[in-house]
């Protein structure tokens, strides 16, 4: 059975990032995927120059119009925006925490450094989303500002801000260490079990827009094909390794541009 899975996230009309990325994980990952809009985004490879934010209600319309018709087999969370779309978000998915898999990417900046998430919600994102997640992918910043603590600069802050944000309320939570200088790009999972570390070689390029993006609803695609967290993590590790390494063959705008998520599929 093919499986159905769900991103509630942001538009990038360019296809490198947000809602366009997570559908073409899915699709990567053999899993049928849908899509609720909570932002547009005037953006291209270079940056963001525009926020057009969709009414929280309509949020909530949107992703009641799905369940009421679709079986959803994960769900996955990005671009929430503002408060009011985030609490609207963990009030729709709270009577799901338990039977569903809800993989929460807290989206807090562009790649070029746009802000896509307002000051105030950060505080809505910890309260009332973590807790409704399975599993939060936080890169270090966005770890840091859940926390309200500085930037983890080594592998022993990166666990100690796992397990903290693990205890705000989500089973598990992915710090990925994309941002720690050297060669090794190391991630580690806090979750029942305790710590694991994912190692892996940073590779070359400047094309890696959407790479949040793709990790996160690859996951939720193995999580929905009844993966293990553990397991779920290991495979979407080395796809979005491979999607990154192919992302030179692709020639998309002149800035960051998107990893090839058909890597495994297209001749380039």
């Amino acid at each position: 059975m093919i499986r159905n899975v769900l991103s509630i996230a942001g538009s990038d009309p360019s296809g490198g990032a947000g809602i366009q990325a997570d559908l073409k994980a899915f699709s990567a990952r053999g899993t049928y995927g849908m899509a609720v809009l909570t932002a547009l985004t005037a953006q291209n490879t270079q940056g963001v120059t525009g926020v057009h934010t969709v009414p929280a209600g309509f949020v909530a319309d949107q992703i009641r119009a799905i369940f009421a018709d679709v079986r959803v087999d994960a769900v996955k969370i990005g671009m929430i925006a503002n408060a009011e779309i985030a609490e609207t978000v963990a009030d729709m998915l709270r009577p799901y925490r338990d039977t569903l898999p809800i993989v929460l990417d807290p989206v807090m900046m562009a790649k070029g450094g746009s802000p896509l998430l307002a000051p105030d919600a950060i505080d809505a994102v910890t309260r009332k989303l973590m807790p409704v997640a399975s599993l939060v992918t936080p890169n270090l910043p966005e770890a840091a500002a859940l926390l309200g603590e500085t930037t983890a600069t080594t592998r022993e802050e990166m666990a100690g801000q796992a397990e903290r944000l693990k205890m705000l309320g989500p089973r598990a939570v992915l710090v990925k260490g994309g941002h720690l200088d050297g060669d090794d790009s190391p991630d580690v999972l806090a979750a029942a079990g305790g710590l694991h570390w994912f190692e892996g070689r940073r590779v070359e390029t400047k094309n890696t827009h959407g790479t949040g993006c793709t990790l996160s609803s690859a996951i939720a695609a193995e999580l929905a094909k009844g993966a293990a967290p553990l397991e779920a993590v290991s495979i979407a590790k080395a796809y979005l390794a491979g999607a990154i390494a192919a992302a030179d063959t692709l020639t998309v705008g002149s800035g960051h541009g998107p990893v090839q998520h058909f890597y495994e599929l297209w001749k380039s």
